[in-house]
């Protein structure tokens, strides 16, 4: 019986050693690519740039002026992404205000900005959403409802 288990256990573990083992190397289970892979450098028709500007990857398209805004009062966390992106403690009534760059690409579908912000006490000392805003070049175009929409405040920049 001893050596029955024995061998069973040694099976086993011969068999997740072959199993889980890897002949590249890298321990990520991916195989290497070739030196030559590694070592060719693309032509200028390849290039990133080259690419990037054909299909409207490079900045330099229109701008537009953002400005997150969460009211209340105290502190809570605030998580946001426009031009950079943070998820902070706050100090209430805040406000971010940032100038993004569309490249070709986003002017055509769109470019997300948002804001979440956390929890803060309501008049009746329960727990709500802070109100949040974004405005786009002077214009507000998000709101959360003054704290009744949970989703916080997002909106497509073009």
């Amino acid at each position: 019986m001893r050596k029955t288990v024995t061998g069973a256990a040694l099976l086993v573990a011969a068999a997740l050693l072959t199993g889980c083992g890897s002949d590249s190397g890298n321990g990520d289970g991916k195989a290497k690519a070739s030196p030559s892979a590694d070592s060719a450098k693309p032509s200028a028709a390849q290039s990133p740039s080259a690419s990037a500007g054909a299909a409207g990857g490079v900045k330099g398209g229109a701008t537009h002026e953002v400005t997150l805004e969460v009211e209340g009062q105290g502190r809570t966390q605030v998580m946001y992404h426009a031009d950079s992106t943070g998820f902070e403690e706050q100090t209430l009534p805040w406000k971010k205000t940032e100038t993004i760059e569309l490249t070709g690409a986003e002017q055509k579908v769109g470019y997300l900005v948002n804001v979440l912000p956390g929890s803060v006490k309501a008049a009746d000392g329960s727990l709500k959403q802070a109100p949040c805003t974004i405005t786009v070049d002077g214009k507000k175009v998000a709101d959360n409802e003054g704290g009744k929409n949970p989703k916080g405040c997002s909106f497509l920049v073009k």
